[in-house]
């Protein structure tokens, strides 16, 4: 408190006499120090801003509340002190990075220019996983960006023991940011005794302590109902449409499909955006991962066929009704995903079909894909995400980012 000391007692210029402020003042000036002094006590206990950033505001509001006090006295303006040039720009806030995308979780901060969390995260010789929180999160906004890809069993659990973690080091919020939602193709019981997975993952990531779930294009848009904590489900489409927009030249002699009737309602949307016809794609399964007939509802016929679906896994789906669009005379097919798992034969399934390119988004890592496969392009969606977390922050509306993309 030497600080607040030294700016009430700093000294009038020679011109111009101390200025005292009169009696009746005295008590309600005694009292505004003390809620400093308070404040600047919770700031230091919670974990203070960097050097700079108290300054400015505390000796502004000092000096705002002596003049209120003794209006008809010359009062100087106390000192503000210049802002740290390391000054952080978006205060009470932590953003960690799972093992799943460690490149994702660095774009988003890099866009909302803060720096990473401090995080470890090993594996005991028995494989049991061990989160090391590097610095403190008490009071703050915690945002775990973590991707349901790759080793997806070990991740999401890596993901719920970090909220845990977060959550019993008294983070005042624990956001998890899943750009792609494990077990969300399990939404459903579809057969005796099938199992709801993506209920599960719902309960385990409410029970782990999150307060607040971001993620983006989920296969079915009923999973927000299996959580009772506020999901944010956000759009590739602004992305998408900006995209054939940018590189597909003849967009306008397009149509929309979508591969399965599932997927009507997404192509749909973005076909009324571009002002385009649009067409499904009606398929039957034996099994999983495995189409057994596919027919086509719709008129392709010397049109440039865009396939849009939310994933794509095997890719037998996608190459099968790619071949479908062609055979109907569709002269160029465009494949648009959001998530692209890609696993199994699927790049191989990529490089032997017809596509002009496979777009997918950078949900799921695609730099090893991308290497294999010189039809596979990338949209990055870190800025949809990024906006989404500042949005969230400073408690704005995140609606904006279902129509338009963040510049």
């Amino acid at each position: 408190m030497k600080k607040i000391t030294l700016l009430l007692n700093a000294q009038k210029p020679p011109s111009l006499p101390r200025a005292t402020p009169s009696p009746p003042a005295r008590p309600v000036l005694a009292r505004i120090i003390g809620m400093v002094e308070e404040a600047v006590a919770r700031g230091v206990e919670g974990g203070s801003p960097s050097e700079g950033d108290e300054e400015a505001p505390l000796s502004a509001h000092l000096s705002l509340a002596l003049l209120s006090l003794a209006p008809d006295r010359a009062l100087p303006l106390l000192p503000v002190p210049p802002s740290s040039a390391g000054r952080r720009k978006m205060p009470n806030i932590k953003i960690f990075s799972g093992s799943s995308h460690p490149d994702l979780a660095q774009r988003v901060v890099d866009r909302l220019g803060i720096d990473l969390g401090k995080v470890v995260t090993k594996k005991f010789s028995n494989l049991e996983t061990c989160v090391e929180i590097g610095e403190s999160v008490r009071g703050e906004d915690v945002y775990i960006v973590q991707s349901g890809c790759g080793e997806i069993n070990d991740n999401l659990m890596e993901m719920l023991i970090m909220i845990n973690a977060c959550k019993i080091a008294s983070a005042a919020r624990v956001t998890a940011v899943i750009p792609c939602f494990p077990y969300a193709r399990q939404d459903k019981k579809d057969k005796s005794r099938a199992p709801i997975s993506a209920k599960l993952v719902a309960n385990m990531l409410s029970v782990a302590g999150a307060d607040h779930i971001i993620t983006m294009d989920l296969h079915a848009s009923q999973i927000q109902g299996f959580f009772d904590i506020p999901v944010d489900n956000l759009y590739a489409e602004p992305a998408v449409l900006k995209w054939i927009r940018e590189n597909i030249p003849e967009w306008g002699n397009s149509i929309i499909v979508s591969p399965d009737a599932g997927g009507a309602k997404r192509v749909t949307s973005i076909a009324d955006r571009l002002n385009v016809e649009f067409a499904l794609i009606h398929k039957e399964r034996k099994k999983a991962n495995e189409v057994a007939s596919m027919v086509l509802v719709g008129d392709v016929k010397d049109r440039i066929a865009i396939l849009v679906d939310d994933m794509a896994d095997t890719c037998g789906t996608i190459c099968h009704a790619a071949e479908k669009l062609m055979e109907a005379g569709a002269t160029k097919v465009y494949a648009i995903l959001t998530h692209g798992i890609f696993s199994g034969p699927a790049v191989t399934r990529i490089n032997n079909a017809c596509f002009e390119a496979v777009v997918v988004t950078n949900t799921i890592p695609q730099e090893q894909h991308m290497k294999e496969s010189n039809k596979i392009q990338l949209i990055d969606v870190s800025n949809i995400l990024a906006e989404a977390i500042r949005r969230t922050h400073n408690g704005e509306s995140v609606s904006f980012l279902f129509n338009s993309v963040p510049l």
